[in-house]
This record gives structure tokens, C-alpha cells and sequence, in this order.
């Protein structure tokens, strides 16, 4: 009939989902529109207005007639589905966009290699843009495993917790600056999470207090990221997750302020340039 079923893959969440315009990824110049259906209003029953859909039950309506139009527009099983990428410029230095995760942390990076290029002193480093992450983490663990780091520092969101639904989840504030994470666990059948290398906290921590620049701290459940794996690489990879304060992670609009990303470039570039061959990745050093 010319509508379409999907299958999730990663965090997606159902009840951000209904009415939101997303694209067939078919190809360069040749993407489709369509919309996830929301059942008319005028025929919803009263026990169906707070009733949050499971995946399965959702389609995609991109306007064709037939089974047959759809494949002649490209789409086929295992054409990719995306949120229709979006930008908003909102008040002072905060924006809204999709995949916000993890986009912002890639323009980071890029600041990041920009500021280092050229500098007199520092440890090798590797920029890895990894895929699949939310397809359990897979490029950041063959990169891992291809380069064997002593450290890996992974640039992520870290969850706002300043709105009211999250108050009970820390302290975390959008445009407070750049956080690191002291403890982070997925515990939604993958039983993973990263407790950081206590040389990292302290690198961080000294060098965000000799820059001058703040630095949040977050502790979370529910959330998963790459150092999870790659600190089990080899014989262990010293690692940390540190990242910029985002509200409403996984929809189609996540938000971000700015500032905290120019906070979390100056912080990173001078935490790196702190690295040299003194540098101690040894536990018994870190006794408490």
C-alpha cells in the first residue's frame, strides 16, 4: 500500500517519534521525505491519547500509492531512515539540531587538531571519527585495535540535568562549560560503563583549574560510550569520557551551547599539551 515499516537501530525513542519528518537515505541527490504517521486526532480514543507506540506499530507515509512506487524510488529493505536534518539559532549561544550527538564533538575535534598543529610539545595523538557507536560501539574498537593507545579520551555529550525533568539526575548545566564523567554505566542489557583512570581526573581537573575554566561533573546510568570497550583493548587503555552539557538526547532536536564547546576545545588542546613522558599511568600513584 506504499507505506513503510522500519526497524531501530540504537537509542531511538518511541515517544519522540510520531509526526516527525525524516528521509530515505537512497542516495546523493536522490534522498526521499516522508513522515512518521500520527494517527488522526479526530479518531484517537480517549485510552489511546497517552499510550506511547512501540516501534513496530509505526510507519513511514512518503506519499506513494504502491509497493511498487516505493521501490522505483530506491527504497528497498536496508535503505537507512534519518531524522530530516534540521538547525536552529536559538537565544544568546545555544542551538538546537539533529544529531547534535555527535556532531558537535566532531567540530571539536577539528578545533582541536587545529590548535595542536604546530605545537613544539606533545604526545602523539589520533583523531579517530568512528562509526556505528550506536550499533555497539564498533568502529572505535577496530581503531582501538589497529593504533593500541596508552590513552583514549572520548568526546561525547554528557546529559543536562538543569530542566525538570532531569533535576534528579545531577548537576550538570547547559552553558556551565565542559564536564567529564566520574562514572558512567549502560545497564540496559549491555552490562558496560567506564569508571575513568584517575590520572586523567586529575589532568583534567589541573589543567581546567590553571586555564581558569570550568569544569562540571556528571555520574549517570543509562548511557554507553566507546571508551567502555576500548579501555579493555590489549593489556587496558587509560580512559576518560569528557564531553558538552546537551538537553533532549536522541530526538530530533538535541541542544547545545556553543560556549561550552569553544570551553571543551581550550580544555582538551591544553590538557594534551600537558602529556609527556613523566606522565604517570600508574594506579599505585593514585592511592587513596
Amino acid at each position: 500500500n506504499g507505506l513503510v515499516r522500519v526497524e531501530r537501530l540504537g537509542g531511538v525513542p518511541e515517544k519522540a517519534l510520531p509526526s516527525q519528518s525524516v528521509l530515505f537515505c537512497v542516495g546523493e541527490g536522490r534522498d526521499r521525505p516522508g513522515v512518521i504517521a500520527n494517527k488522526s486526532h479526530h479518531a484517537t480514543a480517549p485510552d489511546e491519547k497517552y499510550r506511547v507506540l512501540p516501534y513496530p506499530e509505526l510507519y513511514i507515509d512518503g506519499g506513494f500509492e504502491s509497493a511498487e512506487a516505493v521501490r522505483a524510488a530506491g527504497i528497498d529493505v536496508g535503505t537507512p531512515l534519518v531524522y530530516e536534518p534540521k538547525f536552529l539559532q536559538l537565544d544568546g549561544d545555544r542551538v538546537a539540531g539533529t544529531s547534535v550527538d555527535d556532531r558537535a564533538a566532531c567540530a571539536v575535534i577539528i578545533e582541536v587538531a587545529r590548535a595542536l598543529r604546530g605545537a613544539d610539545r606533545m604526545p602523539t595523538v589520533h583523531l579517530v571519527f568512528s562509526v556505528q557507536e550506536e550499533f555497539n560501539l564498533r568502529g572505535a574498537l577496530t581503531a582501538a585495535q589497529a593504533l593500541s593507545p596508552d590513552i583514549a579520551i572520548q568526546i561525547d555529550l554528557i546529559l543536562a540535568t538543569d530542566t525538570p525533568d532531569m533535576t534528579t539526575r545531577g548537576d550538570v548545566r547547559l552553558g556551565g562549560g565542559p564536564a567529564m564523567s566520574l562514572y558512567s554505566f549502560h545497564g540496559r542489557g549491555t552490562l558496560n560503563g567506564t569508571i575513568p583512570h584517575p590520572a586523567l581526573v586529575r589532568l583534567f581537573d589541573e589543567t581546567a583549574r590553571e586555564e581558569g575554566l570550568p569544569l562540571q561533573r556528571s555520574a549517570h546510568i543509562g548511557a554507553l560510550t566507546e571508551t567502555s570497550y576500548v579501555q579493555l583493548v590489549n593489556a587496558g587503555v587509560a580512559s576518560i569520557d569528557v564531553g558538552f552539557p546537551t538537553r533532549y538526547t536522541h530526538s530530533s532536536l538535541e541542544l547545545c551551547d556553543l560556549a561550552d564547546l569553544e570551553q571543551l576545545t581550550t580544555l582538551l588542546t591544553a590538557a594534551i599539551r600537558r602529556i609527556d613522558g613523566s606522565f604517570s599511568l600508574d594506579r599505585d600513584d593514585f592511592i587513596q
